[in-house]
C-alpha cells in the first residue's frame, strides 16, 4: 500500500450524471460524470471513485458506458461500484479501465463472491464497501445497510468487515447513512473499529465538511484515504486544498 494518504473524489452517478444527497436521499444534480473526473484529477485527486447509486436498485448492471468515458479522460486510479453482482460483472469493470471495483449488496448476499474475486484478481483490487447505520443493540453499534442503505441487515458492521477480509477483500469502504451529505464530520468511531479490527486499508466516507474532518478521519478514525463529494461537487474546497491543510499538519500525500 501507499505510504501517504490518498484523497478520493466520489462520483455518485444516477441516469448518467453525479448526483449529491443527504442520508442517501433527495438527490440534485451535481455535475457531468467525464468532466468532473477530469477536473478532480487535475486537481490532484489520486483516486476517483464512480459510484452507480440505483443499479442494486434497479436490478441492473453499472453503466459501463459511462464508466469507460469517465475512464478515458484520467490517468489515475478509478474505483468502480453498484450493480456489479458476477465475476463477469467485475471482469468487465476492469476491461471498462477501473482499477478496483467495490462490492456492497453483492459481498452481503454472495460473500463467496468477493473469495472469488479476490483469488482471480488479487485482493487489492476488491474494496468491501459497507453502508451503515446506527443500532444501538449491536456489539458496535452499527449496522450494515444494503440496496443503496434501504434495507437493513441486522449485521454488525465491524463483524461483517472482519468476515470480509477472511474471505479476501482488500481494502474496506464504510459510509455511515447518519453522516452522509451533512458535512457534520465523518463516523470516525466505525471507520476506526474497522481499520483496529481488520488492519486493512480503510477509506473514509459520509460526512466530510470542513478540512479538519479530513484531519480527523486519518489521526482519530486510522483511515487509509478519504472520501468525499459534496464538498467538492459544490466548491467548498478543492483536492489541492485538502492535501495542503493535511500536509501542514504532517499528514503524509501525494502533491
Amino acid at each position: 500500500m501507499e505510504n501517504f494518504v490518498r484523497i478520493v473524489p466520489c462520483l455518485d452517478i444516477k441516469d448518467g450524471r453525479v448526483v449529491k444527497g443527504i442520508h442517501f436521499v433527495n438527490l440534485r444534480d451535481a455535475a457531468d460524470p467525464g468532466e468532473a473526473a477530469q477536473a478532480y484529477a487535475e486537481s490532484g485527486a489520486d483516486e476517483i471513485a464512480f459510484l452507480d447509486i440505483t443499479a442494486t436498485v434497479e436490478k441492473r448492471r453499472t453503466r459501463f458506458d459511462v464508466v469507460r468515458k469517465v475512464a478515458e479522460k484520467i490517468s489515475i486510479p478509478l474505483i468502480l461500484g453498484g450493480g456489479l453482482a458476477s465475476l463477469q460483472d467485475i471482469e468487465q469493470a476492469f476491461e471498462c479501465g477501473a482499477s478496483c471495483v467495490s462490492l456492497s449488496s453483492a459481498a452481503f448476499r454472495q460473500p463467496e463472491l468477493v473469495e472469488k474475486a479476490a483469488r482471480k484478481f488479487g485482493s487489492r483490487r476488491i474494496i468491501v464497501a459497507i453502508d451503515v447505520d446506527v443500532n444501538e443493540n449491536l456489539p458496535s453499534k452499527r449496522e450494515v445497510y444494503i440496496d443503496g442503505g434501504r434495507t437493513a441487515t441486522g449485521k454488525d458492521a465491524v463483524e461483517f468487515a472482519r468476515e470480509m477480509k477472511d474471505r479476501g477483500a482488500g481494502q474496506v469502504l464504510p459510509t455511515s447513512k447518519t453522516a452522509d451529505g451533512t458535512k457534520e464530520g465523518y463516523d470516525l468511531i466505525l471507520t476506526r473499529a474497522i481499520a483496529e479490527t481488520t488492519r486493512l486499508p480503510v477509506i473514509a466516507s459520509g460526512g466530510a465538511g470542513c478540512l479538519d474532518h479530513f484531519y480527523q478521519a486519518v489521526t482519530e478514525g486510522k483511515a487509509s484515504a478519504v472520501l468525499a463529494a459534496s464538498v467538492f461537487h459544490f466548491g467548498i474546497f478543492t483536492v489541492r486544498q485538502v492535501k495542503e491543510y493535511l500536509k501542514a499538519k504532517g499528514v503524509a500525500v501525494n502533491l
